[in-house]
């Protein structure tokens, strides 16, 4: 069976242009209509990684944000906009990156991705907690932007669902499952397939290379890309980057447990990756370990705790005064 992946190039971040550019990129897909039924109440999933670094493009451009809302509201839906940032809330990370006053234009919630325990058909991962904001949406639509990652290689479409994980639960994933990099590549495909996003829209205009996912720099691309099946976009893009998949543990895992289609079955019906290859992506200079010891992960745990009810309640009240 065919599993479309639709790439196009796109250079820029102007609105009017970028909304060209998401009307080109899905039409092959059937358009948004093709994923969103009216009524339907769809979580918008972008990568808000943190609101340190704004300039450094290490999270999901606020103007595809917005873009993607208009689409969803033209076809009837509700959106919605989710993330659990591991510091910090996902509303005070958008902020610092510019979304509030591209969501309040469109009246666009920002919501908290609380955690609930679902099952899984991998025993190993039985006591997965995930959001259930996103596992009772309607729809999901991921919005990952493409980067370079000092303990995964690339982060991409799989690993920003990652985010539907509770902030909190992070850090104990890192120690539960990081010792075992492949271990961990096959919990965040599960997480994937668990939530099983309807829609995966990747930010490739203007990425971030070297050591990310945040202390990395910016770098053009010129890459727009979509598809309904997280795994075979994730893998178009590997090739696009010209790195092996078999070094991106959330690939490999996807391709070893037959989640991924093979590459004869993906089909490209604007641009292959071949045709917007880029010669020099920059992946990290030395890979980090992926776990955490217990000290980081109760460091890590009360500091997301101070952020998110200390923190930054205290900032917001001060700002009123």
């Amino acid at each position: 069976m065919a599993v479309p992946v639709s790439l196009i190039r796109a250079n820029s971040y102007h609105r009017a242009e970028l909304e060209r550019s998401l009307i080109q990129v899905l039409e092959p897909l059937g358009g948004m209509a093709a994923f969103v039924k009216p009524g339907d109440r769809v979580l918008l999933k972008p990568n808000l990684l943190t609101g340190a670094r704004p300039t450094k493009e290490c999270t999901t451009r606020p103007e595809l944000v917005y873009a993607v809302a208009q689409q969803v509201k033209a076809a009837g839906g509700k959106p919605f906009l989710g993330d659990s940032p591991a510091f910090g809330s996902a509303y005070g990370v958008a902020k610092a990156n510019g979304l509030l006053p591209l969501a309040q234009a469109l009246d666009l919630p920002i919501v908290e991705l609380h955690g609930h325990r679902y099952p899984t058909d991998n025993p190993e991962f039985d006591h997965l907690r995930l959001s259930r904001e996103a596992m009772e949406a309607d729809v999901v639509i991921n919005l990952p932007k493409v980067k370079s990652h000092v303990q995964l290689t690339l982060t991409l479409g799989v690993k920003n669902l990652f985010g539907c994980v509770p902030g909190k639960m992070k850090a104990w994933w890192h120690m539960e499952a990081g010792k075992d990099v492949q271990r961990f590549g096959t919990m965040l495909v599960e997480t994937a397939r668990l939530i099983d996003p309807a829609l995966t829209i990747i930010d490739g205009i203007v990425g971030h290379e070297g050591n990310g996912p945040s202390n990395g720099e910016p770098k053009d691309l010129g890459v727009l890309g979509a598809s309904g099946n997280v795994f075979a976009l994730d893998r178009a893009m590997v090739a696009v980057l010209g790195v092996d998949p078999l070094v991106v543990p959330t690939v490999a895992q996807s391709l070893r447990l037959g989640v991924c289609p093979d590459w004869s079955e993906i089909t490209f019906p604007l641009l292959t990756p071949g045709e917007l290859q880029v010669a020099d992506w920059q992946l990290p200079a030395e890979l980090m370990p992926i776990d955490f010891g217990l000290p980081r992960v109760v460091k890590s745990t009360f500091k997301h705790l101070y952020i998110r009810f200390i923190k930054e309640p205290m900032t917001a009240y001060a700002g009123r005064l």
